[in-house]
Order: C-alpha cells, then structure tokens, then sequence
C-alpha cells in the first residue's frame, strides 16, 4: 500500500504574493521553516485541473475530475523543501471531507468551473470559484509553446517543492511526498485575476485583494501520485 493518490494535475495557474514572513509563521507546523527566495516569502494563489483520479489504484467514479483553488506558502526541513496549504477548496463535498478526514487537511467545498481553450500557438485557461456569493477568478493568457524553467528563477523556486507538510496538533506534524517530474512551463502574455482573500482565507491576507502579484506562472502539468505513508514529525 505504497501509494494512496494517483491523478493528473493539468494547467496549473500560480499567482504569486511576497508576504510579511511575519504573516506566516502562525501557520508554520512544528518542525519546519519558512523558504526564502532572494529574501522574500511567498505565497501563491494556485488554480489548477485534477483529472483521473484514483485512489489506492481505484478510478473514482464521478468524481474523479475537478478544479481545485488553493492558497499555499513554501517551507523547508533540512534538505527537503514543501508547502503548506492554509486552504483548498474543490466542488465535491466527498472529496474534501476524505482528504480532511484522512490527512487532516483544509479543504473546503464551493462551486467552480473553467475554461479552456487553445488555438493559433495560444492557450487560455480560467478558473472561477464561488465564495460570499460572488464569483472570483483567476485567467490567463499564454503561449502554447511549453519551454524549461530557468534555473535559479522564482518559477523554479515555486514549482520545485515536492513535500507538503500538515499540522496534526500544536506539536506534531505529518511530511508527505509528492511526485512527478519536472514541470515544464507556457510563457504568460496576460492574466486577469479577482480574489476575495478575506472570505476565502482570513483577515490575515485580506490585503492581497487589491494587491498585483509579483509573478504568474503556468505549467502544463503532468501524472502525479502521492505516496500514503506520512511521516510524523
């Protein structure tokens, strides 16, 4: 029983925020630091396709593919680097209550729905979620041409973290593995973006609202599993 979730993970929006460190510690689990990139931190308004899922190598009928929205910041445990999810949000009510359940995650269900469309070397991709009765969004526009991440860049720095870690209690923390290969990326020519921060994540990052993000990135995506053994900090 190596594995408990395997799935594609497709078109994946990141828009990015450096944050006050300030503002994460509270939600750093026990044994793990925040991840610095040039001296920032940051977190990321993640919008992505979740498709064939399966669990324990069992299709999940129904509800198998679906848009998630997330919010996330990035950590380290020595030489391992993750993220930490202050929420995820999904349209199924069942899935976010197994992945609560099982792994004591943050999900919560909302209505969502996307759109995409690619022709003459473009894409576009949007996401739309449901939160305080209002649609919010995140759009991009971007080449179809998928290119390698610069290495050293914030790009890499965002997508190169395979770990994600949950906070079980005051004191105890569980490390999970993620794996998939290297992402590559689409390079984005416009992007519209409309986040109720504070009905979606708190008070704590109800200024990102009327904040530009410091970056948008899209990866293509790929097949990821995520291993079931968690190890408890």
């Amino acid at each position: 029983m190596k594995t408990f979730l395997t799935a594609r993970w497709e078109n994946l929006i990141m828009a990015n925020y450096a944050v006050d460190p300030e503002i994460l510690k509270p939600y750093l689990p026990n044994g793990v630091e925040l991840d610095f990139f040039e001296g920032k931190t940051y977190v990321s308004l993640v919008g992505f396709m979740f498709k064939k899922t399966r669990i324990f190598g069992v299709p999940v009928p129904f509800l198998g593919t679906f848009e998630e929205v997330n919010l996330r910041f990035y950590v380290k445990r020595q030489d391992r680097r993750g993220v930490v999810f202050i929420n995820e949000s999904v349209p199924y009510k069942p899935v976010a209550w197994l992945a609560n359940k099982l792994y004591k995650e943050h999900y919560i269900s909302i209505p969502t729905k996307h759109r995409i469309t690619q022709s003459q070397g473009q894409k576009y991709v949007e996401y739309r979620w449901k939160i305080a009765s209002q649609w919010n969004h995140l759009q991009v526009k971007a080449s179809s041409d998928q290119r390698e991440m610069q290495e050293g860049s914030l790009e890499e720095f965002i997508f190169e973290h395979y770990y994600g870690y949950t906070r079980v209690s005051d004191t105890a923390t569980e490390e999970y593995k993620v794996n998939h290969p290297r992402w590559t990326v689409n390079t984005v020519q416009e992007f519209d973006l409309n986040c109720d921060f504070l009905s979606m994540y708190g008070s704590d990052f109800e200024h990102l609202s009327v904040a530009q993000p410091d970056s948008v990135i899209i990866a293509d995506g790929s097949s990821i599993s995520v291993d079931w053994k968690r190890k408890r900090l």
